[in-house]
């Protein structure tokens, strides 16, 4: 079936016009019913006002910051780093191209999960104490940049 071989089924909703009179069922207070805020024009009152009494958002105590200076780093277990052959040299642009990181942020961490059986030389801005030793125990190096 293609777009243009597509027939509709006749079903079209009429668009409701409010405060045509009373056969249109909304007529006179155009379904908002009598007096109040939420019959005026404009009476919808916006997000989070709570009729002039101090907000939810403002009761609450603040809590915490966020650290803008905060290096985030991409992390890959030494377990993931066997799939590379003897002498290769691992670093975060090789890691990117294979998407084993998606993405390089403030830079790469190995940590030491899992066990590595290839002599491999990493490249990374920061490794676990674990994960220089099972780089070096297979004949490695781990090499901080």
């Amino acid at each position: 079936m293609k777009l243009e071989e597509m027939k509709s089924n006749g079903h079209r909703s009429k668009r409701n016009r409010v405060g045509r009179g009373p056969g249109s069922g909304n007529g006179k207070t155009s379904g908002r019913g009598q007096k109040g805020q939420k019959s005026r024009s404009g009476g919808g009152v916006r997000l989070g006002f709570e009729g002039g009494q101090t907000t939810l958002a403002r009761r609450l105590p603040k809590r915490g910051f966020t650290n803008f200076n905060r290096k985030e780093y991409a992390i890959v277990n030494v377990e993931t780093l066997n799939k590379y052959d003897d002498g290769t040299v691992v670093n975060a642009a090789l890691l990117l191209e294979d998407k084993v990181i998606k993405k390089e942020l403030s830079g790469l961490k190995i940590l030491g999960n899992g066990e590595l059986t290839k002599k491999l030389t990493v490249q990374a801005a920061k490794f676990s104490a674990s994960a220089k030793e099972a780089i070096e125990k297979a004949g490695g190096t781990a090499e901080v940049i």
